[in-house]
């Protein structure tokens, strides 16, 4: 890299930028990751929306309170300071910001990071158009307005255009207008739209892939300098701001606590295809990295990333539902069901059958039980949510693709070594198994609330559960062979009897 050429956090220096997103998963490690490397950036404006009547100051507040900002706050809490509250909403015109507040964002911000989305496969087509669709839109007409603009980075998603098997780092040209979807869904009937919806997709599994595919088409032709990331699978974090840290319940984790607490039994998946993870710091220091670039560079045209782990370093679903079940027995949950078990299946028939005997079926047993000692059932439906999730990532479990990320190891090449060290994003330095491992304490500390303290007694509660689901394995299987001779035998008897006739 030449000499004259700004590294990172230099870069960044005295400059304001603005995030939206940033009460989720990827926003909180984004903003952590900002105040903590780039020591004397201006400040970061936050949106902020009201949230199940929580307003954004007591939102914010909570945020402060919780890890990684926690952790800003205990150790550079003048940085904190930094942190200006921006009340609004991205599925709003301006984003339903203040007078006061967008001339603050107007005056001094000149980076713009737009993480909002909402990431749940199971949206209406209304629902994922206006949040991440229609919200990119208002977010681009505000940035257009930004004087001093420098960098504006989108965060997309690999698996927008997962209807194709090689995902490249450019813009897929659609024939769909999302200005002409946007009015769509405002002027048609949601039983119309709810109709329309599979032709709409054309391919893609859900409204999540699309309403993302028409973000990147408003964003490849809004005359912007800008960058667009796609993350693939982000999970917990490799090194910052702890190894293992999580706050996110959605996608493998969610699968990962239900088959550790004994909940989910089979799933469909193949076990030689590869899982695409990104750790989630290394994701953010690829969105950091590539708005300097972008910053420094201006380009005309959008510059596309795939943020994706490197084929030198993969790692399938087997190996990690494999590793998982090794360490959730070892380093167990709280709050067990039952004991883990189970096993994955690409036969859709097996799996169901497997849903029915190992789901269903010990859920109705346990529910009457609950029932019976006068307290509400709730095992059927919690197994219910637990297969239209099994049936929601199906998509993904059950095909390979391959990513480029060439831009991705371009621009670790154009980093200086301090530089190289600060925003790591080299995938090939991962252990999988120490990962996992890690992965699995972070989720029991930061999401389940489970310190360690709880493992000896968790240990124990395991070992109980392995006796009783030995007891009910050996039980079940003399209960089956003894209906089959039951059976059978009667039937064997009436045989002889016939032949006894026929020989008199």
């Amino acid at each position: 890299m030449a000499s004259d050429v700004p590294s990172i956090s230099e870069w960044f220096q005295g400059r304001n930028v603005f995030i939206t997103g940033g009460s989720g998963f990827m926003g909180k490690v984004l903003i952590y990751k900002l105040l903590l490397s780039c020591n004397d950036l201006g400040n970061i404006f936050v949106l902020i929306r009201k949230k199940r009547d929580v307003d954004p100051q007591s939102r914010l507040k909570l945020m402060m309170q919780e890890n990684p900002l926690k952790m800003i706050k205990e150790k550079h809490p003048e940085r904190i300071e930094k942190i200006v509250l921006v009340k609004g909403d991205i599925t709003c015109d301006d984003l339903a910001l203040s007078s006061d507040d967008k001339q603050k964002l107007m005056d001094k911000v000149s980076v713009v990071f737009h993480a909002a989305a909402n990431i749940k496969f199971d949206l209406t087509l209304k629902d994922a158009v206006t949040l991440n669709t229609l919200g990119t839109k208002n977010v681009i007409n505000l940035v257009k307005q930004l004087p001093h603009l420098k960098s504006f980075i989108h965060v997309s998603t690999s698996y927008c255009h997962c209807d194709e098997t090689v995902l490249e780092e450019r813009y897929y040209q659609s024939d769909i207008d999302p200005e002409e979807i946007i009015k769509m869904i405002n002027n048609t009937p949601d039983n119309i739209l709810k109709a329309i919806t599979p032709k709409l997709l054309r391919g893609l599994p859900n409204t999540y892939a699309f309403s993302k595919a028409l973000a990147e088409s408003l964003v490849q032709k809004c005359g912007l300098p800008v960058g667009v990331v796609r993350p693939s699978i982000v999970m917990a974090s490799w090194k910052e701001p702890k190894p293992g840290w999580t706050d996110s319940f959605s996608g493998p984790t969610a699968l990962m606590v239900g088959a550790g607490k004994g909940v989910v039994r089979t799933m469909l998946c193949n076990y030689k295809y590869e899982i695409n993870i990104i750790p989630c710091d290394m994701a953010i220091n690829t969105i950091i990295a590539l708005a300097w670039k972008v910053g420094k560079e201006d380009p005309e045209k959008p510059i596309f990333m795939n943020v994706t782990n490197d084929t030198e370093n993969p790692i399938s679903w087997g190996y990690a539902i494999d590793t998982g079940k090794k360490y959730t027995l070892m380093y167990p949950f709280t709050g067990l069901l039952w004991y883990p078990g189970g096993s994955i299946t690409t036969l859709r028939w097996f799996h169901w059958l497997r849903v029915i005997l190992f789901h269903y079926i010990p859920a109705l047993f346990i529910d009457l039980l609950i029932f019976l000692t006068g307290n509400k059932p709730f095992l059927v439906k919690v197994h219910n949510k637990v297969n239209i999730g099994i049936d929601l990532i199906r998509y993904y479990t059950t095909k390979r693709w391959e990513f480029r990320n060439d831009r991705m190891k371009e621009l670790q090449a154009e980093f200086n070594p301090s530089d190289r060290e600060e925003f790591f994003m080299d995938t090939k330095a991962i252990v999988w198994d120490d990962y996992l491992l890690n992965y699995i304490l972070g989720t029991r500390l930061y999401c389940l609330k489970d310190d360690v303290s709880t493992i000896p007694h968790a240990r124990k509660v395991l070992w109980y559960l392995y006796f009783a689901d030995w007891f009910v394995k050996i039980s079940l299987t003399i209960f089956f062979v003894w209906f089959i001779y039951s059976w059978i035998n009667p039937f064997k008897e009436r045989i002889a009897t016939v032949i006894e006739i026929n020989e008199i």
